[in-house]
């Protein structure tokens, strides 16, 4: 199954459904004035283009997601590498290294990882 694609905006939203859900709208609408600063129709006009592109459902006033945070994330990321690195992990993982200082743990956690992947 491919993860629809979700912008920006309609993370920051998710974020906030995935850690109320399953919700009802109008909490919902309440929580994304007091989080995002959004007016009523904005929070129904994403809701509707989520419930539209598979990513949540709307059913009897209660919002639930259709996919996780960890698979959106995931989708970011493929789409990141394969559009910037050429579908190149280990391009994308030398990129982001050369920039940001990897602590000890963060090393020995990459190394699990991959040995994980050997076995």
């Amino acid at each position: 199954m491919e993860i629809p694609k979700v912008f920006e905006s309609e993370y920051r939203f998710c974020l906030i459904l995935w850690e109320h859900e399953p919700v009802k709208s109008t909490e919902l609408v309440k929580l994304c004035q007091e989080e995002l600063g959004w007016k009523k129709a904005t929070t129904y006009t994403v809701i509707k283009r989520l419930a539209e592109r598979g990513v949540l459902k709307s059913e009897d006033a209660v919002v639930t997601s259709l996919v996780s945070k960890e698979q959106v994330q995931a989708a970011e990321i493929d789409e990141l590498v394969e559009k910037t690195f050429e579908g190149s992990l280990p391009a994308f993982i030398a990129a982001f290294s050369k920039h940001k200082k990897l602590s000890a743990k963060e090393v020995e956690e990459l190394r699990n990882l991959i040995d994980s992947y050997e076995e």
